[in-house]
C-alpha cells in the first residue's frame, strides 16, 4: 500500500475518536500491530487496520475482555458466538439489577430498617425449591397427620407462589408478608384447626371437597343483603339465611332444621379467619394474578346473621 494511504497514530486516532495511547496500547499487545513505519520509525496503519480498531473499540464498549477480542481478530472463534454468550450474560445481570431495583423499591415503600431489607434480600435470592419449601413446611405442619380434606392440601400444593425472575416491589413485599404469616405459630395454630375440623367432618361421612358453588351462593346472597344496607340482625336477614341454610342442607346431606344452623354457624366460626384470605390474596399478587376478592365482610354478615336468628 502506497505511504499516501497510511495513516499515522495520530490520524488514527482521530478517525476513531480513540486515545494515541489507547491505540499505542493495542499496537504493542499484538492487537492492532502497525501496518509498517515512516522513514522516521513512526507507525502507520492502513485501512485494514482501522477497521479492526472499529471492531476493538466496539467490542469493549459492550466489555468484552481483551483475550476474547484477541481470538475474535484471529478467528479463533466467532463473534455470532461471543456476541449470543455476552447477551445471555447481559440479561442475566438485568435480572439481577431489575431483583436489586424491585428489593430497594420495597424498602423504600415499607420504609424498612436495615434487618428488614436483609431479610428481603435473602429471601428474594433464594432458588424457586427453597421459596417453595415454606409453604410445604406450613402445609405439612399444619394439615400434616390429620385426614383433613384433600382437595384443600392438594390446592394448597398446586398453588404455589412462584416469584418471578424481575418481581416488582409489590411482589417482593408480597412474598416478604407471606412468609412471615406461614411462619406465624397463631395462624398455624388456627390453620390446624381448620385441618382438625376438616377430619371429624371426614369421619362422619363428608367427603364433598371443595365447595366453590356453595360460596359463590353465599357470596351473592349476602353480598346482595350488604348492598342493600341490611343488618344482620334485621328481619330481613332471616330469610337469607334460610336461603343459604337451605342450600347447605342440599350440599351435605343434613335435614334443614335448627340443628343445621348450629352445625352452619360452627363451621364457618372455624373457617372464617381473614388471614386465609390474605394468604390467597398474596399467592395472587406473587404470580402476578388478580388479587380474590375480600369474603370476610361477607361471611362475618353471615356468622353474626346466624347468630341473630330468632329462636323458637
Amino acid at each position: 500500500m502506497d505511504d499516501e494511504m497510511l495513516l499515522t497514530i495520530g490520524a488514527l486516532a482521530e478517525r476513531t475518536g480513540l486515545t494515541v495511547k489507547t491505540i499505542r496500547f493495542y499496537s504493542d499487545k499484538g492487537i492492532i500491530p502497525p501496518t509498517g513505519h515512516s522513514p522516521a520509525g513512526h507507525r502507520l496503519y492502513d485501512i485494514d487496520a482501522l477497521t479492526r480498531l472499529e471492531l476493538v473499540r466496539t467490542l469493549r464498549e459492550l466489555d468484552i475482555g481483551l483475550p476474547t477480542v484477541r481470538r475474535i481478530l484471529a478467528r479463533e472463534t466467532s463473534l455470532a458466538d461471543v456476541a449470543a454468550a455476552h447477551a445471555a450474560a447481559l440479561d442475566a445481570q438485568i435480572r439481577v439489577l431489575r431483583l436489586r431495583r424491585a428489593v430497594l423499591q420495597a424498602v423504600a415503600n415499607r420504609e424498612s430498617n436495615p434487618q428488614e431489607m436483609d431479610l428481603m434480600h435473602k429471601l428474594v435470592n433464594l432458588s424457586q425449591a427453597e421459596r417453595h419449601r415454606f409453604i410445604h413446611d406450613f402445609i405439612d405442619d399444619t394439615f400434616g397427620g390429620v385426614d383433613a380434606n384433600p382437595a384443600m392440601v392438594e390446592l394448597l400444593r398446586s398453588s404455589m407462589p412462584d416469584l418471578p425472575d424481575e418481581p416488582t416491589s409489590e411482589q417482593v413485599e408480597a412474598w416478604l408478608e407471606l412468609v412471615r404469616l406461614v411462619q406465624d405459630n397463631d395462624f398455624r395454630a388456627a390453620v390446624r384447626r381448620m385441618a382438625e375440623y376438616q377430619a371429624k367432618e371426614r369421619a362422619d361421612g363428608d367427603d364433598s371437597g371443595l365447595h366453590h358453588d356453595l360460596t359463590e351462593t353465599v357470596c351473592d346472597e349476602v353480598g346482595r343483603a350488604l348492598a342493600a344496607g341490611t343488618a344482620a340482625d334485621a328481619a330481613e336477614a332471616v330469610a337469607v339465611v334460610d336461603i343459604l341454610t337451605a342450600r347447605y342442607a342440599g350440599t351435605f346431606g343434613r335435614p334443614d332444621d335448627a340443628d343445621l344452623r348450629r352445625w352452619v354457624l360452627e363451621r364457618l366460626e372455624v373457617a372464617n379467619d381473614a388471614r386465609v384470605t390474605r394468604y390467597w390474596q398474596l399467592v395472587a399478587t406473587i404470580n402476578g394474578r388478580p388479587p380474590m376478592a375480600d369474603l370476610e365482610p361477607v361471611f362475618t354478615w353471615f356468622v353474626r346473621a346466624l347468630r341473630s336468628y330468632p329462636t323458637e
